[in-house]
């Protein structure tokens, strides 16, 4: 993104009579109420509803932080209403003709709201967004929108389709907005439907209703409900919504992408710290079906002396589903499984689903007491007759929520488990046509996953001792808060699937949510047989009990391997009969083993990086646009990411392939990972990419601290090595605490900052003192 350039310029003069400090400004524009409302010199809150008192009222789920008018000012300037602070100018418009003759067509087509026009300008008077309209409907027939209507209940508030146009400029590229499996990055010309649905043809899609841009702002749509955006149609991009009583929504300025994250982080919360372990390897498989496997496979790592600390139990430990007990004859001791895991250095997490059968334990429980998702006359939601597995807590009830964590903790943590996976969080019953405790589900329909991953956040922060670690399938807005990390949900196992997951991922942390991953090697069972389009690069003979006939299948996986290792978060997962990394061929295992070492090398680097992400929002899987903005042609590249401020990660996502093109960023020279061979930027160059080679660049003038062999992150990493990558000036600041507690909050850690002088070819560092036990 190319960084905004004060001028000396001011915008226009003025031809206000006074000039206020600005609380709020609020306006009547014929029936509607405007509302522009100030949360820090480069944020601003916007809404607009035909109902005064909605207008006026709070921000939606998820929005954590208050109103802050200081450094704002209200002014006339003609018929105009300007807000102005450091950083943004705020100009309400009157209409165009007020009191001008109608159009002909009003005779017969009528707009559902009054004409209001905002523009969003930077204090030297370059534009960032307008606002050209807005819509307010009634559900109607002509729409195909009176649907909604057979959703409300007598006692809910008015439903109508909401909306708002923004102006799209000629350059202008758009990234985030969650979870789209489709394949293509920037948003610009694409129609994206902004909904938890597991069923999406690409993949689950995910909804996080934020948006970044290369023109200095993002927005924040403050809508739950099923959102259709479409981008750059017609120079406007468009929000419509299903159902709300206004149009909400926040603009952030920012002169980097990092800026705009700030204010993400402001009006949502921080990403806290994960424990260090959620930062290393995390081995899971569909499924490990009792006591005695997976202590196998722990003492398989072990015994190889290979790097891991997180193991994963998934479903179907339950005699029923939501009895919260593990079936004896397959796990006749847990607490004693895990005490035995514990000592080998490993964390345990358990899949804990939200939903409860009939026959269950608790179900007559949460029915009492009202605490399911249900039906209008407050029947349970269930997914019969062919999904069979009851009904979901509502855990957007508090009494609800506060309860299924304390059966959690009774029947879980006191096993001695240390994280959970809280799958199912969509959640898998539709919302639509049900109703939740804060209201119908056609409104709120993407909040669940925010009260969900709360629901065990809050309680493992009262009642654990380390950090939580929350698997979860979906986000929202704010989810990012509560300890959790995401994934891309049950893909299939095939090379087109891996391509899309790179776009993927990097558009669903550009929408606010930094901690994601795949399911390396795809969860869906692989098929029997499968044709490779070219020969296999490695020999799956001595694998057939395992990938059966999909002869390139060890060559997928393997590039998957490396593609997951320079993820935010490194989990393999899926329905092989094995799946470690002995599983998949001799040709294949020392080719994982590599990878998995390669990640805890970068351990000291990777875990700085999400101390940064902690403190600024920012994600650290970056696109290229984020950091080269400056280059025109990263705008859509979707293919490439950075891995915090030096490494370009290149992922290999064709079959049989040993090269591949890799664009390098103009303005900086590169640094090949594995050769040391410098190239200049600016250029797309060939790479020679055998199997065992996941293509890395590192940019000129970058320090990379590397960290000593350790078999889990439990074990005291000395630092190895800091390599630096002359060119430039370089800095980095590295980052150390207990790595399993909340100590951090209390400013219980370290932080070293290392400087290179690229004249002086000097390394030197202030702070804390750290020990390089190699060159």
């Amino acid at each position: 993104m190319t960084k905004i350039v004060l001028a000396a310029s001011l915008l226009g003069t003025f031809l206000a009579t006074s000039t206020v400090p600005a609380q709020k400004l609020t306006l009547e524009r014929g029936k509607s109420t405007v509302m522009v409302e100030p949360y820090a010199p480069n944020v601003v809150r916007v809404t607009l509803s035909l109902m005064k008192e909605e207008a006026l009222a709070a921000p939606g789920y998820g929005i954590v932080a208050k109103a802050m008018p200081e450094g704002w000012s209200i002014a006339k300037d003609g018929e105009r209403d300007v807000l102005r602070s450091s950083r943004m100018v705020v100009t309400v418009t009157p209409p165009p003709h007020p009191g001008g003759p109608m159009p002909e067509t009003s005779k017969f087509f009528s707009g559902s709201a009054p004409y209001v026009g905002i523009s969003f300008k930077t204090p030297e008077g370059k534009t960032l967004v307008d606002m050209g309209g807005w819509q307010m409907a009634i559900p109607n027939h002509k729409d195909g929108t009176y649907d909604v209507e057979y959703d409300r209940r007598p006692t809910d508030k008015p439903f109508f389709t909401v909306g708002a146009n923004f102006s799209a400029q000629k350059d202008e590229h758009y990234y985030g907005l969650g979870q789209n499996q489709e394949g293509y990055l920037d948003r610009r010309g694409h129609v994206v439907h902004c909904e938890h649905d597991y069923n999406a043809p690409g993949g689950q899609s995910v909804c996080v209703p934020f948006v970044v841009t290369n023109k200095g702002y993002g927005i924040l749509w403050d809508n739950p409900s099923k959102t259709t955006a479409s981008f750059a149609f017609n120079d406007s991009t468009n929000f419509v919504s299903d159902v709300g009583q206004r149009v909400s929504f926040f603009v952030i300025a920012g002169k980097t992408y990092d800026e705009i994250y700030e204010g993400y982080r402001l009006l949502t919360g921080d990403t806290p710290m994960l424990p260090k372990s959620a930062y290393g390897y995390i081995q899971c498989k569909q499924r490990y079906r009792s006591q005695a496997e997976i202590l196998a496979v722990a003492k398989g790592y072990r015994d190889r002396h290979l790097p891991i600390d997180d193991l994963v139990i998934d479903w179907f430990t339950y005699t029923k589903m939501g009895q919260m007990d593990m079936d004896p004859a397959m796990w006749p001791d847990p607490v004693e499984m895990n005490k035995e895991l514990h000592a080998m250095n490993f964390h345990v997490m358990i899949s804990v689903w939200p939903r409860f059968v009939p026959e269950s334990r608790f179900y007559d429980t949460i029915k009492k007491n009202d605490w399911f998702e249900k039906l209008a006359d407050g029947t349970p939601t269930n997914g019969l007759p062919y999904d069979l597995a009851g009904s979901d807590i509502d855990t957007t009830n508090p009494d609800a929520a506060k309860w299924y964590w304390n059966i959690v903790n009774e029947n879980y943590v006191k096993k001695g488990f240390d994280a959970f996976w809280a799958d199912e969080t969509e959640p898998d019953l539709s919302p639509g046509n049900s109703y939740f405790h804060v209201g119908p589900g056609t409104q709120f329909f993407n909040v669940y996953p925010l009260f969900h991953t709360a629901a065990f956040y809050n309680g493992m922060r009262r009642d654990m001792k380390e950090r939580a670690l929350i698997l979860a399938r979906d986000s929202y807005l704010g989810a990012q808060h509560n300890g959790a990390i995401f994934w891309s949900s049950d893909i299939s196992p095939t090379w087109d699937v891996l391509k899309r997951q790179v776009p993927t991922g990097i558009n669903f942390v550009a929408s606010g949510s930094p901690y994601w991953s795949t399911d390396i090697g795809g969860w869906q069972d692989i098929p029997y047989f499968h044709k490779p389009e070219r020969t296999p690069l490695l020999d799956p003979s001595d694998a057939r009990e395992n990938v059966n006939h999909y002869d390139d299948y060890p060559e997928l996986y393997t590039r998957w391997f490396e593609y997951g290792a320079f993820q935010p978060n490194f989990r393999t997962h899926g329905g092989r009969k094995f799946n470690e990394v002995w599983s998949y061929g001799k040709q294949a295992e020392p080719i994982l083993e590599k990878y998995l070492k390669l990640r805890y090398e970068l351990m000291p680097y990777i875990y700085s990086l999400g101390y940064k992400t902690h403190m600024t929002g920012a994600p650290f899987m970056r696109g290229l646009f984020m950091d080269f903005g400056d280059d025109p042609k990263v705008a859509n590249i979707g293919d490439e990411y950075m891995f915090g401020p030096a490494v370009l990660v290149a992922p290999v996502t064709e079959q049989g392939v040993t090269t591949r093109e890799v664009y390098l960023p103009a303005g900086t020279d590169w640094y090949n990972f594995w050769t040391n061979e410098k190239v200049h930027g600016g250029q797309t160059i060939s790479v020679n990419a055998p199997i065992d080679t996941l293509p890395l660049f590192v940019k000129a003038g970058s320090i990379l601290p590397m960290g000593s062999y350790v078999e889990s992150t439990n074990e005291v990493q000395k630092i190895a090595k800091v390599k630096v990558y002359p060119g430039s000036d370089a800095s980095f600041e590295l980052y150390n605490d207990d790595g399993k507690t909340y100590a951090y909050e209390q400013g219980k850690f370290e932080v070293t900052k290392l400087k290179w002088d690229d004249a002086a070819g000097k390394l030197s560092g202030t702070g804390a003192t750290v020990e390089v036990v190699g060159k």
